[in-house]
């Protein structure tokens, strides 16, 4: 062993203690048992009549309910958020429906307004040719007409000078006695 005196004792865990050493005692009990008997007293009065253990755990409960609502109402928060996302994103896919629709019935809309508009354009190149040709027709007539009538008086004033010239007094008596004559 080693050269200590043999008082001391080595132990294995390289603690040492002095032999035939008198610890003070009081009720028969050393300093560490009246440690381990007051632990106990106040873990035992903690217990019944302090009630500690139910108030520690009443007081974790109220916490654990405290948190279990602060979980809750995050949930349901995220649970709002996310309904919020969601209609957000219909409403959005539905305004892109809705503008793709418009736009759709815009393009059907102005091609049809396009086609009505050539239908129109013909129907009205048609209906003023139409008309410009009856005018022309009727300008035409008119000038015929005109021409006829000038045609007609120049015939007659020109015959009413034949006849002046050529037609003698004599003759319009003689004209005269034949229709006398024959009525």
């Amino acid at each position: 062993m080693s050269a200590l005196p043999a008082i001391v004792e080595e132990h294995p865990a390289g603690h040492t203690e002095v032999a035939d050493h008198a610890e003070p005692t009081l009720l028969g009990l050393g300093a560490e048992s009246w440690v381990y008997v007051s632990l106990t007293i106040f873990f035992l009065l903690a217990i019944f009549v302090l009630k500690a253990p139910q108030k520690i755990a009443a007081a974790l409960d109220g916490q654990i309910a405290e948190k279990r609502r602060n979980l809750d109402e995050a949930a349901r928060i995220r649970a709002e958020a996310q309904a919020l996302l969601d209609d957000a994103k219909a409403q959005h896919a539905a305004s892109a429906r809705d503008a793709a629709a418009m736009l759709d019935h815009a393009r059907t809309e102005a091609a049809h307004i396009v086609s009505q508009a050539e239908a129109d354009t013909a129907a009205l190149i048609e209906r003023r040719s139409a008309m410009a040709t009856a005018k022309i027709a009727a300008a035409e007539r008119a000038v015929v007409e005109e021409l006829r009538r000038d045609a007609a008086s120049l015939a007659t004033q020109a015959a009413t000078q034949l006849i002046r010239e050529r037609h003698l007094e004599a003759d319009d008596r003689k004209l005269a006695d034949t229709i006398i004559a024959g009525i």
